[in-house]
């Protein structure tokens, strides 16, 4: 019998339904802790029920059929779906404790994997609340056959977005605009058998884009293997999560900060991998610059950052996890590491060391809550021999589109940043080659706008130009100006920051 699969509308519509029994109860920021959890449980429960019935149908052992279920993922008598569903009295209690044995039966795939929640606060989930969860996601069945992996891990994004969308100015935190990531992975070009490595990682959501991309391209996906950490214990939970409802078969997420304490190593070195994406948290002030002034790991090779900015710590770590030999990372960063002055000396070194491939800036409204530009950095360990000496900047900032209050890249606007990144050549208004010594020439400055220069207003002949290229030719003539002025605003923000933490130290030893 062929069972019909669930359409992505509704799934969607299904998924949502959870978090929306929660308004009210729950801020919008946390919807993720409880609803995320719940449908990983669900999913766990339904295949093994789906393989149970499977093994059984086929030898009508029911030991075999047992034991066969429990091959993928073990769920220990009393911590089934069904059974907290049928607990009438401390819903909250039941769903715990069924977590934590289902945890404790599945160690190294699945301890700590459904995070932290507080079932058992019933002012905040009271039983009536609880059931009414539970009896919403049992209303589809959430098998293999039902919902596949790849319709699953979709709705699973779906719902990494909307929480995004109503959680307002936290959404950065555990998203990133998925039209850039993909843009950054189909840069990267990932390959099957490769390790891929995302420092930041969030919600797994770019590991998840390289896994899409080989499988896209008909590799084979399943000999990936796929490595990220993450600072905050839910999110990390839900990354793990993201990266089994999603089929992956070989990864590791690891909790903990990655500048004070990098989770992948050996024998006393940093792993290494062929593929790095990330998007660092933007210009942290908050971090351990004395420690990294000695690092054990040798991530300083270019110097130590100021206080008030991370961003050269993050970048100096991915550089360090590069394979010497296959390596190759994406970057996504403010538009402040290509020009800021007290980054100068790091800046120069990483030129001179010919690290940097290509400089992308991107255009505006890309990021939640954020009117900002941002650059995604191309680093390769070994460039092509034709582009050693070399650095490809690519002004893409008008290439972006924006629908109901969303900005996004089309197909178009990917395709042409992949072919000038391709062509690695001079595309007058939009790439320029720079060698080392032009980009020294520019005080080791890599603002696009000192590089990539459009039309003036009069035109190279003197023809007349519409308004709109005027005034597109008066708006890039002053952005290298703003760029500049955007970098002392940061610098005066860091310097009103670190005065704040003096502050605040004073208070605490007062």
């Amino acid at each position: 019998m062929t069972i019909s699969t669930l359409s992505q509308p509704a799934l969607e519509s299904y998924l949502w339904g959870a978090a929306v029994i929660l308004r009210g109860l729950v801020d919008a920021g946390d919807y993720k802790q409880f609803v995320f959890p719940l449908l990983f449980y669900k999913r766990l429960s339904d295949v093994w029920d789906e393989e149970h019935a499977e093994a059984l149908a086929e030898s009508g052992d029911a030991a075999y059929a047992v034991a066969t279920a429990n091959d993928r993922f073990v769920i220990p008598d009393g911590a089934h779906w069904q059974d907290v569903r049928a607990t009438t009295k401390d819903v909250g209690r039941a769903l715990q404790g069924a977590l934590r044995a289902i945890e404790a039966a599945n160690p190294g795939r699945l301890d700590g994997i459904f995070g932290d929640a507080p079932w058992t606060h019933k002012e905040r989930l009271p039983d009536v609340t609880l059931k009414n969860l539970l009896e919403h996601l049992s209303t589809e069945t959430l098998s293999l056959a039902h919902v596949p992996e790849d319709e699953l891990g979709n709705g699973y994004e779906f719902l990494i977005k909307k929480f995004a969308d109503d959680s307002g100015h936290t959404a950065q935190e555990f998203y990133t605009n998925r039209t850039v990531v993909h843009l950054m992975v189909q840069l990267l070009d990932p390959r099957p058998g490769e390790r891929i490595y995302d420092p930041t990682c969030g919600t797994g959501g770019m590991l998840i884009s390289a896994l899409a991309e080989v499988k896209r391209k008909g590799g084979e996906h399943r000999t990936l293997r796929l490595f990220g950490q993450e600072r905050n214990h839910m999110t990390a939970a839900i990354a793990r999560m993201n990266l089994v409802l999603h089929g992956v078969e070989d990864s590791q997420i690891v909790r903990g900060d990655t500048l004070a304490a990098p989770g992948f190593f050996a024998r006393d070195e940093l792993m290494t991998f062929d593929v790095v994406v990330a998007n660092p948290p933007y210009s942290i002030k908050r971090w351990d610059r004395e420690a990294w002034a000695a690092d054990k790991w040798g991530r300083n090779f270019l110097g130590t950052p100021p206080q008030g900015r991370a961003d050269y710590a993050f970048f100096q770590h991915i550089l360090k996890s590069l394979d010497p030999v296959t390596g190759r990372c994406a970057i996504l960063f403010p538009h402040g590491v290509l020009f800021r002055r007290e980054e100068a000396e790091l800046r120069q070194k990483l030129v001179e060391r010919d690290l940097v491939e290509c400089v992308l800036g991107l255009g505006p409204n890309l990021f939640y809550n954020s009117a900002m530009e941002a650059c995604v950095v191309v680093c390769r360990t070994r460039k092509a021999a034709e582009r050693r000496g070399k650095v490809l900047l690519i002004d893409a900032v008008n290439e972006v589109a924006r629908e109901r209050a969303v900005s996004f890249l089309r197909a178009e606007h990917q395709q042409r940043i992949e072919a000038a990144y391709a062509a690695f050549a001079d595309e007058e208004g939009f790439a320029k080659v720079a060698t080392t010594a032009e980009i020294e020439a520019q005080g080791w400055s890599l603002s696009i706008p000192l590089y990539v220069r459009r039309p003036s207003a009069g035109g190279e002949r003197g023809e007349t130009l519409t308004l709109r290229e005027a005034w597109d030719a008066w708006e890039t003539s002053g952005r290298a100006f703003w760029t500049e002025m955007d970098a002392v605003v940061d610098m005066l923000d860091g310097l009103v920051g670190d005065a704040e933490e003096d502050e605040d130290e004073e208070a605490a030893h007062g």
